[in-house]
């Protein structure tokens, strides 16, 4: 009977914290490599730029003409929205 409590404790914290992180987790990580060249991609430092090459641990970005960053896969926020992506939920 003592036992019930804390594992209600563990169950909820695990339901409430640590799965949400892995889906976070997993969710980033499918959109890190999911990233090809030529795509336009958000830093999270706020940076748009469009990527010029990918390596093993991070990727070349261009944020403006002739000005190449590089840039480390964790830290890639998004991926821009596309004009064919603003169109399609503005109608």
């Amino acid at each position: 009977m003592a036992l019930i409590f804390p594992l209600l404790l563990l169950g909820a914290f695990y339901f409430l914290l640590v799965r949400p992180q892995q889906q976070r987790v997993r969710t980033h990580n499918a959109l890190v490599s999911s990233v090809e060249v030529g795509d336009e991609i958000v830093s999270a430092g706020g940076i748009v730029g469009h990527v010029m090459s990918i390596g093993e641990r991070d990727v070349q970005f261009e944020i403006a003409p002739g000005v190449v960053v590089t840039l480390a896969k964790g830290a890639i926020a998004q991926k821009a929205p596309t004009a064919a992506d603003t169109t399609e939920t503005a109608e």
